[in-house]
């Protein structure tokens, strides 16, 4: 796996975000190529089905889970990435720590690995249609 994994000029750049190792990035890779199917990493993440399902009637949105729609494989092998992602994070005091510490306080530990998943594979899909290294300190909060 890993010398499929450095084969690819994608691979080794988004193996430098946190929770996504030799496994996820291949397998990212494999399915995006370097991502120009999707206009904005939004729609990456909702291909993954890792977004908020809409319930909507009579003009009122109502958030639910995720939509589980989309690339299943992807998605189960994000979700372990992004739990220990989360975990390190929280430990090193990342970049991205403070919007960790602003979701954890209010939402369940699941929905806080969900909500870290989905902003992996955006920040994969930026990495790799941009084609720039990943940077931690340019990530938002």
């Amino acid at each position: 796996m890993e010398r499929i994994s450095a084969a690819d000029a994608g691979c080794p750049r988004i193996r430098k975000i946190p929770g996504i190792g030799p496994v996820v990035a291949t397998a990212i890779v494999a399915a995006i190529g370097n991502g120009a199917a999707f206009r904005k990493g939004r729609e990456f993440a909702a291909w993954l089905g890792i977004v908020p399902r809409q319930y909507s009637t009579g003009g009122n949105a109502k958030l639910l889970g995720i939509s589980k729609r989309g690339n299943v494989y992807l998605r189960k092998i994000l979700i372990p990435g992004a739990r220990a992602a989360v975990l390190r994070m929280k430990r090193d005091r990342a970049p991205i720590g403070a919007w960790l510490d602003r979701l954890d306080a209010r939402a369940h530990k699941n929905i806080v690995i969900v909500a870290m998943a989905n902003k992996l594979a955006r920040i994969a899909w930026a990495v790799l249609s941009s084609g720039n290294e990943y940077r931690p300190a340019a990530v938002p909060a």
